[in-house]
């Protein structure tokens, strides 16, 4: 697959996640909306309500899945039934791309259920683009792999966290869900410049791009989302795209979540940056 696969994906606009406090008022409003970010985890069951709202929505809008447990880092294979689930998934929704976190979570079948981050080295690149591609082969569908926001180091890295994720998508062929807030996050908490990460990152591999909200204490900031996109956040978006063009955007709100109107509006001020020769768009709820 050539390495600018994703650039037909570049008409998506802004989506914000599908969440089950918003599942009413989608249903009932038909909000106009560009495109809906589901967590797959939450709908790889057999039947029941999650895949009943999964179905209406899919009749009017377009979804791409985004995963929480693959563990692309973790050294042991993925469960054959849980690809086997996700693939029985990614035809339901005919979702043109998957993602899920460069990170590892589990040991020996043992789930933490976090996003830990990475040892930067070549051997973890090795393995963890490896399974990347064995999994991206098994899903039959384009896979882009998110930067977690981290809040310690291993001694052992030999490499930058952004120089890491180039190794891996470049090895493993596949795209990059660039997450700005993750960045800023890291940045803070590991002190280095988060505008030369978003500068080093192969612009023709970034198929989606994630916004959110994070929390500051006194010592490390917290990817929370569960708050608006804060400035500087902004500003690295707006230097994403000055780099990678107009790129799927997707607005995280998953904690202390307000209103479909009020979290719609957030992530429609993207639309500044995707499309600055027009007037701010409004939201639209029915």
């Amino acid at each position: 697959m050539p390495a600018n696969r994703f650039n037909g994906f570049s008409d998506y606009g802004v989506g914000i996640g599908l969440r089950v406090p918003h599942y009413r008022h989608i249903l009932e409003k038909k909000p106009v909306v560009d495109w809906f970010e589901i967590i797959s985890e939450n709908y790889m069951v057999d039947a029941g309500r999650p895949l009943t709202v999964l179905d209406s929505i899919l009749e009017q809008y377009r979804v791409v899945q985004h995963g929480v447990s693959m563990y692309f880092g973790s050294a042991e294979p993925p469960s054959r039934e849980h690809l086997r689930r996700l693939k029985s998934l990614v035809r339901r929704t005919k979702t043109p791309w998957l993602s899920d976190h460069l990170c590892w979570g589990s040991v020996d079948g043992t789930y933490t259920h976090d996003l830990l981050p990475m040892p930067y080295t070549f051997e973890a690149v090795k393995v963890t683009a490896e399974k990347i591609r064995q999994i991206q082969d098994f899903l039959e569908v384009p896979i882009a792999v998110e930067n977690v926001s981290s809040y310690a180091e291993f001694h052992v890295s030999q490499m930058t966290e952004w120089e890491f994720l180039n190794e891996v998508v470049e090895q493993a062929d596949c795209g990059i869900l660039l997450d700005v807030n993750n960045i800023y996050v890291s940045s803070q908490n590991h002190n280095f410049d988060p505008f030369t990460y978003v500068n080093s990152v192969p612009a023709e591999r970034v198929a989606q791009i994630h916004i959110a909200g994070h929390s500051k204490f006194e010592k490390y900031i917290l990817d929370t989302h569960d708050h608006p996109v804060l400035d500087p956040v902004w500003a690295l978006y707006a230097r994403a795209i000055e780099r990678c063009g107009p790129t799927a955007t997707l607005l995280e709100w998953d904690d202390s979540i307000p209103s479909f109107e009020e979290v719609h509006a957030e992530a429609l001020k993207a639309n500044r940056y995707l499309n600055p020769q027009e007037k701010p768009a409004l939201a639209v709820t029915a």
